[in-house]
């Protein structure tokens, strides 16, 4: 295969409120932390140990003012896009690194309780995500002929 493939898929729960910061022109760029979790049992003591990752990630423009609006702490949401890696220098002039998720598509995956006004709560909800869904696999639905066999 001669291509290359950058993409991170997370389900996780986001560790602060989305902080957008806006510039010149309209632009705008919204970060915010989502926490991952591993859950496994140690063979050697028998208990429960979960790990927790932290992701670094970065919606901008529109995507950034509908998560600031509808997302925070603690809610649950699915974020699909490519891994970059930033460059910058601190205060004491050494070079610093960060890793982040640029979110190309998310769905907001917790739900909000709905008060007086049930239909234009949903319909908030549904209509921030570029897709509701993440994208299945097309060939995983046929059924394989003998030609798609290997050997």
């Amino acid at each position: 295969m001669s291509g290359t493939l950058n993409k991170a898929m997370l389900i996780g729960h986001l560790g602060d409120n989305v902080k957008v910061t806006y510039f010149e022109g309209g632009n705008c760029i919204g970060r915010f932390p989502i926490a991952t979790n591993e859950t496994y049992t140690s063979k050697q003591t028998g208990e429960k140990v979960t790990n927790t990752e932290w992701h670094n990630a970065v919606v901008r423009n529109k995507a950034a003012e509908i998560c600031e609006k509808y997302l925070k702490k603690g809610d649950r949401v699915y974020v699909e896009g490519r891994i970059k890696t930033r460059k910058w220098q601190g205060d004491d002039g050494k070079d610093r690194y960060s890793t982040e998720i640029h979110v190309d598509d998310f769905t907001f995956l917790t739900q909000r309780p709905s008060d007086g006004n049930a239909t234009q709560t949903q319909a908030a909800q549904q209509q921030p995500s570029q897709s509701t869904q993440p994208a299945q696999p097309t060939q995983a639905n046929q059924p394989a002929s003998d030609d798609d066999l290997p050997f």
